[in-house]
């Protein structure tokens, strides 16, 4: 969800700027900046963004540059200050009080200096309108060309675990001979070959190869992986259901590993374990 849009507009030596930066988040968190001739718009903004961006850590800045000549400021009310200026003189003359910082004091005062605040016209807001769209579009094709980027990593990833599991499959099925005999020459060297009884042997076997099967684990992690790339390819924003697969993907791959009783197929899952958590990491970028 990283992003950045800018767009500006120069109209009538007035310039007007909107910068929009994006950053991770699970909701939308909108912080906007906006010159206060402007303010009644700020809800008609925020509406705009909530339509437009789905989710993230969204700072917003707009600038409107007006000539000198067309800035509004302060203005003193000379004839005020004057009067309180020499009605402060007075006082400290009568008083005989320090005379210092009679300006300043006189300054403070109560509609001594007033401030005119800028309006904008509906053809100034016009433009800022059509400058923020700009902005917004240019941030979502930010998005989307950096969409497509993890999109491919995200793919790649989901093959990498597809391609350790391959080598999972291949290897499953070698467990049960090399448990069966390792089990037989336990118990050979043991109790001795004529003393085992081969029905209760084999009935405990039995028994011990179910507790390491992970048949089902194989078929729910390859079904997890495909429903994967298929919600990729989908169209709408699936981030927080691409998040919701990964997590049962991670539970099979744990389940798996901790089945397997295999230090082949356990090293096989630590490389599935760190593709996943690389797909994680980007899934926090995914709307």
């Amino acid at each position: 969800m990283t992003g950045f849009g800018l767009a500006s507009t120069d109209n009538a030596n007035i310039k007007f700027a909107v910068e929009i930066k994006s950053l991770n988040s699970k909701f939308l968190e909108l912080s906007l900046k906006i010159p206060k001739a402007f303010s009644d718009k700020e809800l008609l903004l925020r509406n705009l963004c909530n339509k437009e961006i789905e989710r993230g850590k969204v700072s917003i800045g707009i600038t409107v540059e007006r000539p000198e000549e067309l800035q509004k400021g302060a203005s003193i009310n000379t004839i005020l200050l004057t009067k309180y200026y020499k009605q402060l003189e007075e006082i400290n003359a009568a008083l005989g009080a320090n005379t210092t910082n009679l300006l300043q004091t006189a300054l403070n005062f109560p509609e001594v200096i007033a401030y005119t605040e800028e309006e904008a016209s509906e053809s100034e807001w016009e433009i800022l309108n059509e400058t923020f769209l700009r902005a917004l579009k240019n941030l979502n094709q930010f998005r989307l060309d950096e969409g497509r980027v993890l999109k491919a990593d995200l793919e790649l990833r989901i093959k990498n675990i597809l391609s350790f599991f391959a080598q999972v499959e291949a290897l499953a099925p070698l467990r049960v001979p090399q448990v069966k005999a390792r089990l037989s020459q336990f118990l050979e060297e043991s109790v001795g070959k004529i003393n085992i009884d081969q029905n209760r042997f084999e009935q405990e076997l039995i028994y011990y190869i179910d507790k390491l099967d992970i048949t089902e684990e194989q078929t729910r992690l390859k079904s997890h992986c495909n429903y994967f790339i298929e919600t990729l390819k989908d169209k709408d924003a699936n981030g927080k259901k691409l998040g919701f697969i990964s997590q049962e993907i991670g539970r099979e791959i744990n389940t798996m590993g901790a089945k397997a009783n295999d230090a082949q197929i356990q090293q096989l899952v630590v490389g599935m374990k760190e593709e996943l958590e690389k797909i994680k990491e980007q899934l926090l970028n995914v709307l």
